[in-house]
């Protein structure tokens, strides 16, 4: 919804395989380049994985660290709450128009 922003962490999962699919873009693109540029496939490939398998784990760590930056994010008014079990429709109800009642939603 517009408006609405996700303040949760990625897991290591999804930011390897974000970091994965950026790759094989990147790789196909490089390759092209490297054999339109040498028109060998041994330099094209060594050029490519190299240079690809430096940036996959960089880009992992680069995400990562973002992920702990807060600047830029909005933080959520109930973030810090702790919470001992899942909300019903009836808690998420009170919390609704108590947020309502804050001037935070509509």
């Amino acid at each position: 919804m517009p408006g609405e922003r996700d303040t949760h962490m990625d897991t290591k999962r999804r930011s390897w395989i974000k970091s994965l699919t950026w790759r094989l873009f990147g790789i196909v693109l490089l390759g092209l380049i490297s054999w339109l540029m040498t028109k060998d496939w041994k330099q094209m490939t060594v050029i490519t994985g190299l240079f690809h398998g430096i940036r996959l784990i960089l880009y992992y760590y680069h995400e990562r660290i973002w992920e702990r930056v807060s600047w830029g994010k909005v933080k959520h008014p109930l973030e810090e709450l702790p919470v001992n079990r899942n909300l019903t429709s009836e808690d998420l109800e009170i919390v609704r128009e108590k947020l309502k009642g804050l001037g935070y939603i509509d």
